[in-house]
């Protein structure tokens, strides 16, 4: 029977480039001195898996097939008797049927759903957004007033408009990016999977009937499938997964199309690492393939759902299909077992059941709620609306009482707090948000940063108030590009110019061995003595310890290319370079690994044990046999702490390390030991006799026997370096950061040394500053021991993994925030999504700063979210952190620009807005409370109809939105002194200080206005109106000027335009000016002196506090 294609599978093509393949998942520990009579019952499981309706139309057509109503009605009847539906405990785990006919699920539907708002929860929602904030609900209680004819002060469109305007811009706004969320949700809700339908028992395939011999036919043709949306698939079906699938939820893997149950998947959205990870599917199961599968019985039982992405346990009963009597099988699952949601399967194909779905999964668990995110600027001009409020309410008391409380003077009270309502001007929120409009503008057009878009447009001001920053580092800070750089070997260095010698040496080396091969022992051996190794030799022995000291799995891509995958960039890295100086891994499976060098000779090891990296053991060992000699060969490599003890005594390697370190390379060391047969028998039997210990004292016995009789004495072979390329600017730009006052954190989910390197070489952490590294801690005495050591040295870099993390927030929260807060840098490693997320609010709450993160990956949506600013970079991990983020950039260094320039503009220019506006009404309210209690205390407005709709319109808002285009320094200035922004995160721009100081201002002019109006022109008492609005207007035209750093021709033409605007109208309105006074030469001298006296003193106070008390800004543009 000839062998179906499987160019569409590249994992199947791989793993059959050999005649030898390899077959057992059951441990990594394969003992393959006998693999090759099991290969030969392996490479038989798969055949025939290419057959199956992977097209919608094809497969629908297929289930109308006569004989399918019968095989579905005995199906049922075989089942419905013994088969228990899915069963839900309430703590979450479940016990899930393989056969699955229930038609109700106590599980939750798998529905993605990121909407914040339904039809019916719409409006009162956004209602409740806008008016839970006390400045819209003063606006709105105003506003309602006007329709009560008691309380009715001139028109109601006056205050109405203004409200409805805002309200409308932000329900608009609310209602166009739900409605996109929900185009989103629908997408991916509506994505079409193929679940397998329940098929009649086939016995699952037993070695003896494979011996050399076809597998047993199954009774139907293909796995009979049905087409599913992503939101229909439940709990207990079983869905088949096509290359590059998303993954609609949690699964436990039953089979794949690669022979040996294996399969790759991109995690890029779960945990933020590019590199694929590698997944087992469950032995049994994948034995009988994607035909059968469907037919199996038994249940799954699972744990309750949790956040940690690495963990899982599960235990899979299988009963058995053949003749006889019924036995029952458990399989332990691992974490190991399972494709999480929102993975994508990156070859071949695979058959998963489902375990959790929709809010269950670990997707959703690890993603928090979106937050309604309100500024730190309007937060404070909440508050200080509040302070008017109280000084209008005292007032409006204040001048009733003076009165003498008489007739109706609740009445009284509330028409004259609607008469000073202009204290508290709803004008104030229409200027910011329509400042807000600009800053983005400016922010989008910018084309030093090119394509940055702001998401969330009421958050630019934010950008000039950052203290922290917390990055993720894959993506972000770096580019996950790796490369070999350096070549240690003692007395030979090659460096990353002199790779063509290594090959050249490689080449001559090889070449002698396979000329002398009968004459030699061993492939990986050349003299006896290390003295006696010529150069060519000694490099290739590195070279070939290199490629085969790894887990890489070359895959074939469907155009015929050749990609390497691996858990680690950094083992990718070393076999490209070693593919690089002639030698290629052209094959590898679980069992075996096959090389080539540039002249064709072909090298075959057996893979005889595996001791897989992790952080505890910080290396990674395996054992070769070659088989062309049988030479037996130990090959490890790790961290330079740890192999260091390992290796034979040198002189060089410790002081070697530390050069690399200082250069930015992750450093590798290399040895190795050869093994005679009766060493490696030795081995081989104590390590297995220690892998059937119970209990804990399991993995200390494995360590003892891999300590003895491997781990020591070991023949130091190189030192490697290698390079995760950074993002372009990325030094400079954290360098920069940190001048301006940041204290950065960098939050990952890589290892500790790796974090590490990457925060020496992009000097997030300055030259000679101390590392303190945390990991593993388990006590809360070794908590203290931490927090004593650090109040020591607080200008230390803090590294620390997630666990250790975990504990310092469980029992010492309050301490180690307030430490952690005062340290230049913090490095948190091995960090969930949701750790993340916690870790932001934490300083958020702890230090009522400014909080911004940034990331590239749909694990750092959720620290996005849960920062006062979200930056997202826009990569190689897609745009999630993008959309999801208010502020969407392409590199790390267009931080610089944003923060520095923008950031600062944004905060500056809105400080003096509000400032400003709040002025504008205050002072007409002072004017209207003189005016009222000259005249007997009186709640009549002063300016009625036009006058007071064009104040706040006409007659001064040009000029005084001109403010949002002032800059006190230029670009240049701002870049070249980021010790500028340390200045705005004191927030002195817009304080309590700056506050009272404005209010006095205000309270001085509205006096001196309305005094001086009554003074000079007693005698003209009817024309009060016009002489006290005209000197108002003028005398706000000439603070705005005051108020101006640098003029824009936009302002010049809006302070001209409006005077005219204003004069020109005095002769459409004779209601309220008298033409032949207006122009007479007394008005225009008494309203000039009273413009002198209002703000003359203001400007020779500005120009004295200028000259002896000048701004930062101001120092650094006169040098």
């Amino acid at each position: 029977m000839s062998r179906p294609s499987t160019s569409s599978y590249p994992l199947q093509t791989l793993s059959q480039r050999s005649s030898i393949s390899g077959p057992s998942m059951t441990a990594q520990s394969n003992g393959t001195h006998d693999a090759p009579n099991r290969s030969r019952l392996g490479v038989t499981h798969g055949k025939g898996k290419k057959k199956r309706v992977s097209d919608a139309d094809e497969e629908e057509a297929l289930l109308g097939y006569s004989g399918m109503e019968e095989i579905e009605e005995q199906n049922e009847i075989s089942r419905s008797s013994d088969i228990p539906p899915s069963a839900k405990s309430k703590n979450g785990s479940r016990t899930i049927p393989l056969q699955n006919s229930s038609s109700k699920s106590p599980f939750p539907p798998n529905v993605v759903r990121n909407q914040k708002y339904s039809i019916i929860t719409f409006l009162p929602l956004v209602f409740y957004e806008q008016f839970k904030f006390f400045f819209n609900f003063y606006f709105l209680v105003v506003a309602l007033s006007q329709f009560v004819p008691a309380l009715k002060i001139g028109y109601i469109v006056t205050y109405v408009a203004p409200l409805a305007f805002v309200l409308a811009v932000t329900m608009g706004k609310e209602a166009y990016d739900d409605y996109q969320r929900y185009l989103r949700d629908r997408e991916a809700n509506s994505t079409r999977y193929l679940v397998l339908l329940p098929q009649p028992p086939s016995p699952i395939p037993q070695p003896s009937h494979l011996v050399g011999e076809e597998p047993i036919s199954p009774s139907l043709p293909r796995p009979q499938t049905r087409s599913t949306p992503a939101s229909s698939i439940r709990v207990g079906d079983m869905v088949l997964l096509e290359k590059n699938q998303r993954i609609p939820a949690d699964m436990v893997l039953l089979t794949t199309s690669e022979e040996e149950g294996t399969c790759f998947i991109r995690t890029d959205q779960l945990d933020g690492e590019t590199d694929w990870k590698l997944k087992l599917a469950v032995g049994e199961t994948q034995k009988m393939g994607e035909k059968t599968v469907g037919s199996a019985e038994g249940s799954l039982y699972a744990d309750p759902p949790i956040k940690d992405i690495h963990t899982f346990y599960g235990i899979l009963t299988l009963r058995s299909l053949n003749p006889g009597p019924q036995e029952e099988q458990s399989i332990p699952l691992s974490v190991e077992n399972v494709l999480w949601a929102n993975t994508v399967l990156a070859a071949g194909s695979a058959v998963g059941l489902v375990v959790y779905t929709g809010k269950e999964t670990r997707a959703v668990l690890n993603t928090s709620e979106p937050e309604t995110k309100m500024g730190t600027l309007e937060k404070e001009v909440n508050k200080m609306a509040k302070i008017l409020c109280t000084v209008t309410f005292a007032l409006s008391v204040f001048l009733v009482a003076l009165n003498g409380f008489r007739g109706q003077w609740y009445i009284y009270v509330f028409r004259f707090l609607i008469l000073f309502s202009s204290i508290i001007p709803i004008s104030l929120r229409v200027n910011l948000d329509m400042g807000k409009t600009v800053y983005a503008h400016q922010i989008h057009t910018d084309p030093e940063i090119p394509e940055t878009i702001v998401r969330t447009s009421t958050l630019p001001e934010e950008l000039g108030r950052v203290e922290y920053l917390l990055s993720d580092k894959t993506g972000t800070l770096t580019r996950n590009e790796m490369e070999l750089k350096k070549l240690h070997m003692g007395t030979l260095v090659f460096g990353w110019d002199s790779m063509d010698e290594v090959a050249h040496l490689v080449a001559q080396a090889l070449n002698e061995q396979d000329g002398a091969m009968e004459r030699r022992k061993s492939s990986m051996t050349t003299a006896p003595g290390r003295s006696r190794r010529d150069m060519s030799s000694r490099v290739r022995d590195a070279v070939m310890a290199l490629a085969t000291c790894h887990n890489v799995t070359p895959v074939t891509n469907d155009d015929g290319s050749i990609t390497y995958q691996a858990s680690s960039p950094d083992e990718v890295a070393i076999v490209q370079w070693v593919e690089s100086v002639g030698v290629r891994l052209i094959h590898r499976d679980r069992t075996s690994m096959v090389l080539r060098s540039n002249a064709g000779s072909e090298y075959t090891y057996d893979v005889l044990y595996i001791f897989p990296f992790t952080s505890e053991s910080k290396r990674m060992g395996i054992i070769v046999r070659e088989r062309s000699t049988g030479n037996i060969t130990f090959v490890q490599k790790g961290a330079d702490t740890i192999m260091a003890r390992l290796v034979q005594k040198n002189d060089w390697l410790e002081e070697e390390c530390g050069n690399m370190a200082r250069e930015g390379l992750r450093t590798l060391v290399l040895g190795r030991k050869r093994l005679s047969e009766g060493s490696f028998a030795e081995f081989d039997k104590r390590y297995k006799s220690a892998q059937l210990v119970a209990g804990e004292e399991r993995q200390i016995q494995i360590n003892q026997v891999v300590s003895d009789l491997l781990e020591n004495e070991l023949e130091l072979l190189a030192l490697t370096g290698v390079e995760d390329k950074l993002q372009e600017d990325v030094k400079s730009t954290l360098e920069l950061l940190r001048n301006a006052g940041l204290k950065i954190w960098m939050l990952t989910g890589d290892k500790i040394e790796t974090a590490t390197n990457i925060a020496v070489s992009s000097k997030l952490v300055g030259r000679g500053q101390y590392i303190h590294q945390v990991a593993k801690l388990k006590s809360s005495d070794q908590v203290r021991d931490m927090l004593d050591f650090l109040s020591a040295k607080l200008d230390a870099c803090l590294v620390i993994d997630g666990e250790s993390l975990q504990l310092c927030l469980d029992r010492f929260r309050p301490e180690f925030i307030h430490l952690a807060t005062q340290l230049p840098t913090v490095v948190a490693c091995r960090c969930s999504p949701t750790q993340k997320a916690d870790v932001a609010r934490l300083i958020r709450e702890f230090t009522k700063k400014t909080v911004c993160c940034i990331g590239d990956g749909g694990n750092d949506v959720s620290m996005i979210q849960a920062a006062d600013v979200g930056v997202g970079i826009v990569g190689k991990e897609g745009k999630q952190a993008s959309l999801s983020a208010d502020f969407s950039i392409n590199q790390f260094s267009y931080l610089t620009k944003l923060l520095l320039w923008h950031g600062r503009n944004s905060y500056k220019r809105s400080a003096k807005l509000s400032q400003f506006v709040i002025h504008r009404g205050l002072i007409i309210a002072v004017i209207q409370a003189v005016f009222s209690s000259i005249f007997f205390f009186a709640p009549i407005a002063l300016y009625q109809g036009w006058l007071q709709v064009g104040y706040a319109t006409l007659y001064t808002m040009a000029p005084v939105f001109s403010l949002v285009l002032d800059k006190d320094v230029n670009e240049d200035l701002a870049l070249l002194y980021p010790e500028l922004y340390k200045e705005l995160t004191k927030g002195r721009s817009l304080s309590y200080k700056t506050f009272f100081t404005w209010l006095l201002i205000s309270v001085y002019q509205g006096g001196i206005i309305m005094l001086l109006s009554l003074l000079l022109f007693e005698s003209e008492f009817l024309h009060i109106v016009a002489i006290s609005f005209s000197a108002l207007v003028i005398n706000e035209l000439i603070m705005v000027a005051l108020e101006v750093t640098t003029w824009h021709s936009y302002m010049i033409l809006s302070e001209l335009g409006t005077a005219g605007v204003y004069f020109g109208s005095m002769a459409v309105l004779p209601a309220y000016f008298d033409p032949s006074f207006v122009l007479s030469k007394q008005f225009v001298t008494k309203v000039a002196i009273i413009v002198a006296v209002s703000s003359f003193p203001l400007y020779v106070i500005k120009a004295v506090h200028r000259r002896f008390n000048p701004a930062a800004y101001a120092k650094v543009a006169g040098i």
